[in-house]
């Protein structure tokens, strides 16, 4: 049997086009990949420097609309725990929320497999691989933390602690990124909010969530071309180079 590369040589154009598009998919699998394992080194990489440096409170500030400051969460965002919601308790509100993000995960990477194959578009795979890039490095967090560290309360962590702080399933997720970029009291005279301290942008996050927004965003704002034709992509490219 002649290969496919053997028949791209010959000029047959039906192979070349067969092989052009398992190169494609090739690189779009190499590119998600890079994109993954970035994200999750820079994510994890700056949550065990936070977690074995700062005590828990702990704030350093860059400039003055940005800080780094460590707090731990232990529910899904903004903080949120399903025992404040269900009549269960903190630990089995833990246990569910983190089953639930290893199924999320689990559909997130089979969602991001099924585009590569299907050769979907650039934008689509950007985007997917960067909400599974985040989803997977708040889950480490989750299913490890608990038996890897210690609690850092008045006390900076330790890593591979003799005695962590939690269980399997049961650990917290390592915040640190804090932008008030407002920060001001609302005047006396505003009905029902004045003399209450406004804040903006209040919530402190990490690298993981970062990469979760951003592809949700590109998925929101390039809609068109995310879900559009690939060729149609293609061409857009071409005519933006040109």
């Amino acid at each position: 049997m002649i290969s496919i590369t053997e028949n791209v040589k010959q000029g047959k154009p039906e192979n070349m086009s067969i092989f052009a598009a398992s190169i494609f998919k090739g690189m779009s699998l190499k590119k998600s990949l890079f994109i993954v394992i970035l994200i999750l080194l820079i994510d994890q990489l700056s949550k065990i420097y936070i977690k074995t440096h700062f005590v828990l409170g702990e704030s350093i500030e860059v400039f003055n609309w940005f800080k780094i400051l460590f707090i731990e969460n232990e529910g899904a965002a903004w903080g949120t725990k399903l025992s404040d919601i269900l009549p269960i308790s903190d630990k089995a509100g833990k246990l569910v929320l983190t089953i639930f993000r290893l199924f999320a995960i689990v559909g997130i990477g089979y969602w991001l497999w099924d585009n590569i194959k299907k050769n979907a578009s650039k934008t689509l795979i950007i985007a997917v691989s960067l909400i599974f890039a985040g989803a997977l490095g708040n889950i480490l967090d989750s299913v490890f933390y608990g038996v890897i560290f210690n609690d850092s309360y008045s006390q900076v962590a330790t890593m591979f602690a003799a005695e962590p702080y939690g269980s399997i399933f049961h650990g917290k997720v390592v915040d640190m990124l804090y932008f008030p970029m407002i920060d001001t009291v609302w005047p006396e005279w505003v009905p029902m909010v004045g003399g209450n301290t406004f804040r903006f942008f209040e919530p402190v996050f990490n690298i993981a969530d970062m990469a979760i927004s951003t592809g949700v965003g590109i998925l929101i704002v390039f809609n068109k071309k995310a879900f559009g034709d690939p060729s149609n992509e293609a061409k857009m490219n071409k005519s933006d180079q040109e």
